[in-house]
C-alpha cells in the first residue's frame, strides 16, 4: 500500500499545500457555489479550526489576477472545480484583496488598532506596483504611502479597503474581490477584555467602507465564528447572504463529512478505530450534513499511535465560555447539568449575536455556544414563527471541556488538595469530613449562585452534580430520575458495583416560617429516601452497599444526615 501524503499540520496556505504535496480534502466546488451565488456579499460563519482560512486562501488563489496578468490556474488542474468548465473563465480574472484577522488577539484597544493598521499596511505593500503604474494621481499616491508608513489618520484606514479596491479595479479594468477571514476575532477579544465599544466603530467603518455600495467590488466574502448583529457592524449593508451552520447552503464545505472522514481513515490505516473516532470528534450538524472536526481528525492521524484525546478544545482560550457558564444563573447551571447527562435542552436561537446581551440574555449565551462549536442541534420545531432548537453536547471532546470548566470553577474556589479531599472523603464514606469541607465550599462559592427563592433547591442540586462530575470515570451520575415511588435528586452509581458504594442525595430547603430548621429538614430528606424506596434502582444494578444522604440548606448554611443501607 502506498504511503499517504504528509499531513498539513498548521498549514493553511492553499498554494503551499498543493505545491508541497500535502494531503488535501477537495473542497474546491465551494468556488462554483461562490460564482453561482447571486449575492454580492457572502458571510460564512463557522466554528474555529473548521477550515475557514484554508478555504478563503483557496478562493484567493483561484480568482486572483496578478499584476503581470498571470494566474494560479495550475493549482486547480487536479481538483473537482476543473471539471466544471464553465468556471474556467473566472480563474485568475479578478484583483483580490485578502485579509485575515485570526491572529488579532490582544488585551488593549490601542494595540488591537495598531495590529490591524499593520495588516492593512502590509496589504498595501503587496500592491506596491500601483505606485509606479501611472493609474494613481498625486493625492492617491500620498494616501497610499501614508497607509504603508503607518502615518495615516484613523479614518484613512477605515477607507483603506474601499480605496484599494478602486485602485486595483482601475489598474486591472475589472472589479475586485474582497476576502476577509475571521472578521470577528478582534471583536470577540475586545468584548472579553472590555474594549468592545472602542473597537466597534472602527471595525464597522472598515468593513462597511469596503463592502457597502462599493461600485468597484465584484464580491465580498468573509468568514468568522459569529454573525454579529446588523445594527452593530453590518448596518447599511445591502442584503448580504449569510449562511450559518443552521443553513443548508455551503453546509459541507467546512469540516469533514462522514464520507470524507471514512476515506481519510482508510488512507491512513485507521479504519478499525472509526467508531471510537466518531464518538470523540463527530456530532456536528451543519444544515443537515453530519460534520467531523477537521483539526482533531488531522491530529489523530498525526498521533495515530496514541489514545484519543481532546485537540480542538485546547487550541485556544475558552475564557469567555468559562466566564459565561460560571457566572450564569441557577437555570443555566440546571440546563448544563442536563447536557452533561447526555440530554438536550430546547432554546430559541437568534442567528444575530448582540454582544451587549450576552450576559443578560441566556438565549444569546446558547446561540454563542452553538455557533462556536460547543453544542449541536438534534431537532427543531416552529412555534409562532419562532424556531426552537434541541441542543446537545456534540461529542466526547467537547464534553471534556465542559467537565474541565466545572472542575476549574470548583478547584479555584478552594485549594486543590481540599477539593481532592472532598471527593475522596465521599467515596471512602467519610461523611463527617465530606460535610465539613462541603460547608466551607458552599460558603466560599455561592456568591455565583442565588440560593434563595423557589428554585433554590435546584441550585444545591446542580452544585453537587457539578462538584462530583470528576468522578464520572468510575461512577454514573443521575438526577431527577424515577426510582421506587418517586424521583430522587441525585444518584451516584458505581460502574462496577462489586464492593463499591452507591449514593443517593435528597435536598430540602428550610422554611423558618413553618417552624423548620436544618436538623428537622435533613431528617425529613433522609426519611423520604426510605419511604419512597429510591434505592430500588441501585439494588437492581447489584449495588449491595448504599449510602443515603439527606441535605438541608438555608442560604449558605448546610447540614447533612446519612445512613448506610446494606444488603443482608
Amino acid at each position: 500500500m502506498a504511503q499517504p501524503k504528509k499531513l498539513p499540520m498548521g498549514v493553511s496556505d492553499f498554494q503551499e499545500i498543493i505545491k508541497s504535496n500535502y494531503y488535501l480534502v477537495d473542497k474546491s466546488l465551494l468556488i462554483k457555489e461562490i460564482i453561482e451565488d447571486a449575492s454580492k456579499i457572502i458571510l460564512l460563519p463557522r466554528p474555529r479550526r473548521f477550515g475557514k482560512t484554508l478555504n478563503m486562501s483557496m478562493l484567493k488563489y483561484f480568482f486572483e489576477r496578478q499584476p503581470d496578468g498571470r494566474n494560479n490556474c495550475e493549482l486547480f488542474q487536479d481538483l473537482k472545480i476543473w471539471e466544471e468548465t464553465d468556471c474556467h473563465e473566472h480563474c485568475g480574472r479578478y484583483p483580490v484583496i485578502f485579509l485575515t484577522f485570526k491572529d488579532v488577539k490582544v488585551l488593549e484597544a490601542e494595540e488591537t488598532l495598531r495590529k490591524i493598521k499593520k495588516l492593512i499596511s502590509e496589504l498595501f505593500q503587496q500592491n506596491l506596483f500601483l505606485l509606479e503604474s501611472g493609474c494613481l494621481n498625486n493625492y492617491e499616491k500620498n494616501f497610499f504611502v501614508k497607509i504603508m508608513d503607518l502615518t495615516a489618520e484613523k479614518e484613512d484606514y477605515e477607507n483603506s479597503l474601499k480605496n484599494l479596491s478602486e485602485y486595483l479595479a482601475r489598474y486591472h479594468q475589472t472589479k475586485a474581490f474582497i476576502i476577509i477571514d475571521e472578521y470577528d476575532t478582534p471583536l470577540q477579544t475586545a468584548y472579553h477584555y472590555g474594549y468592545f465599544e472602542q473597537l466597534m466603530p472602527f471595525m464597522r467603518n472598515l468593513l462597511c467602507g469596503g463592502l457597502k455600495d462599493n461600485v468597484f467590488l465584484e464580491k465580498g466574502i468573509f468568514t468568522g465564528i459569529l454573525r454579529v448583529a446588523k445594527e452593530s457592524i453590518f448596518s447599511g449593508l445591502n442584503n448580504p447572504a449569510i449562511a450559518t451552520i443552521l443553513n443548508e447552503k455551503y453546509s459541507h464545505y467546512f469540516g469533514f463529512t462522514e464520507g470524507e472522514t471514512a476515506s481519510i481513515l482508510e488512507d491512513y490505516q485507521l479504519k478499525e478505530r472509526q467508531e471510537e473516532i466518531k464518538r470523540w470528534y463527530n456530532g456536528y450538524l451543519f444544515g443537515s450534513t453530519i460534520i467531523y472536526n477537521p483539526w482533531s481528525i488531522i491530529n489523530v492521524l498525526y498521533n495515530k499511535e496514541e489514545p484519543l484525546k481532546p485537540y480542538w478544545v485546547n487550541t485556544s482560550s475558552n475564557d469567555l465560555i468559562y466566564e459565561l457558564i460560571t457566572k450564569g444563573g441557577a437555570e443555566l447551571k440546571q440546563e448544563l447539568e442536563l447536557l452533561l447527562q447526555g440530554k438536550s435542552v430546547e432554546k430559541p436561537i437568534e442567528e444575530n449575536i448582540v454582544y451587549h446581551n450576552i450576559e443578560n440574555d441566556t438565549n444569546t449565551i446558547w446561540a454563542l455556544l452553538l455557533f462556536s462549536g460547543y453544542l449541536k442541534t438534534v431537532g427543531k420545531r416552529l412555534e409562532k414563527r419562532r424556531i426552537f432548537y434541541q441542543l446537545q453536547i456534540p461529542n466526547e471532546e467537547v464534553l471534556y471541556l465542559f467537565e474541565e470548566i466545572i472542575i476549574k470553577w470548583f478547584s479555584q474556589s478552594i485549594y486543590n488538595d481540599r477539593y481532592e479531599l472532598l471527593k475522596k472523603s465521599l467515596i471512602s464514606n467519610d461523611l463527617k469530613t465530606f460535610e465539613k469541607i462541603l460547608k466551607d465550599f458552599v460558603g466560599k462559592t455561592f456568591s455565583y449562585f442565588d440560593p434563595t427563592g423557589e428554585e433554590s433547591e435546584k441550585v444545591y442540586h446542580a452544585f453537587v452534580l457539578g462538584l462530583l462530575i470528576s468522578l464520572n470515570d468510575h461512577y454514573e451520575l443521575k438526577s431527577n430520575r424515577e426510582s421506587g415511588y418517586g424521583r430522587y435528586d441525585v444518584m451516584i452509581i458505581p460502574r462496577r458495583p462489586e464492593g463499591k458504594t452507591g449514593y443517593i442525595f435528597e435536598f430540602k430547603k428550610v422554611e423558618p416560617d413553618e417552624g423548620e430548621d436544618l436538623e428537622k429538614c435533613a431528617a425529613v430528606a433522609l426519611e423520604q429516601i426510605r419511604t419512597k424506596e429510591y434505592a430500588a434502582e441501585l439494588e437492581e444494578r447489584g449495588v449491595a452497599k448504599i449510602l443515603e444522604i439527606g441535605v438541608a440548606f438555608a442560604g449558605k448554611q448546610v447540614l447533612l444526615r446519612w445512613r448506610v443501607r446494606e444488603e443482608e
